[in-house]
């Protein structure tokens, strides 16, 4: 079976775990949390000096195959829930307070707690099981972004809403809209970069369009192509411009779309890295 990994990123640092199909849990590499959390030079000494004075801490880890930099598989220690919280006990108050705002999460920006969802989102394999190309799709994908954030999650918009003095579909219009949409081909990139800005025409939602549509983009070059984007190698803000000259100019979109894709679709690192990407372009300077 293959191995399910993730990874998420806390301090702007990754943090990888791994599926334990033993519990049914995912841990997380104890030395990745130390290297986001405590600043050293050698997270791997630290960690090893600190799970030797504190025994408990040996007894909620366990030694998982993960793979390193060099592509190669090591055992490695991973944390359980439990050792994580025995790691809060021990660590310093600083680093402390720091490790469980993040896993808390309630304290974070709105935006933090959506990123943690669509982590979540992939994570969990839920994604697996949304529709694909559909609004339906797009609906789903949404409410699980931002259930709990938005009370309009999931949900179209009734009202008209414009960005940049651009007006966006007209909301009297927007059912018959999406059913245009539901029906074009995704035979081709050219097919499915069309059906990408049309959707992004119509915005569906009052808020989180942008965020929840480049999943469900990637998902349709996943069924259709056997491609997703690698979002890192798209520029902030070359995508921003082209995405706001694609209404009438969809060619920027689609020359930026087309040379960022990339075969490697079942990489869970890489879709992870493009959630990141695709939150990082919503971000206001």
């Amino acid at each position: 079976m293959k191995e399910k990994t993730s990874i998420r990123y806390f301090n702007k640092k990754p943090v990888r775990s791994r599926w334990d199909q033993d519990t049914s849990l995912w841990l997380v590499c104890a030395i990745d949390l130390i290297a986001a959390v405590i600043d050293t030079s050698n997270p791997r000494i630290y960690w090893y000096t600190i799970k030797s004075r504190h025994e408990e801490l040996l007894a909620n880890c366990k030694q998982l195959k993960m793979t390193a930099s060099d592509g190669k598989a090591y055992n490695t220690d991973c944390l359980t829930i439990q050792g994580i919280d025995l790691l809060l006990d021990v660590l310093p108050n600083k680093h402390r307070k720091v490790l469980k705002e993040w896993l808390r999460g309630s304290n974070d920006p709105l935006d933090e707690q959506s990123k943690k969802k669509a982590y979540d989102l992939i994570n969990s394999g839920i994604i697996n099981d949304i529709e694909i190309g559909t609004i339906k799709g797009l609906q789903q994908i949404h409410s699980y972004l931002f259930e709990g954030l938005y009370d309009f999650a999931g949900t179209i918009r009734n009202k008209n809403i414009s960005k940049g003095g651009f007006m966006f579909a007209n909301a009297l219009y927007l059912p018959s809209i999406l059913k245009d949409i539901d029906n074009m081909p995704e035979n081709t990139i050219e097919h499915i970069v069309d059906k990408y800005v049309e959707m992004n025409i119509a915005h569906p939602f009052m808020e989180g369009n942008g965020r929840s549509t480049r999943i469900w983009l990637d998902q349709i070059l996943i069924r259709s192509l056997k491609k997703c984007v690698d979002w890192s190698k798209i520029d902030k803000s070359d995508y921003l411009n082209a995405m706001r000259i694609s209404p009438s100019s969809p060619q920027t979109i689609f020359e930026l779309i087309k040379n960022a894709l990339t075969n490697d679709f079942q990489n869970r690192e890489l879709i992870i890295k493009g959630i990141d990407y695709s939150y990082y372009y919503e971000e206001v300077e």
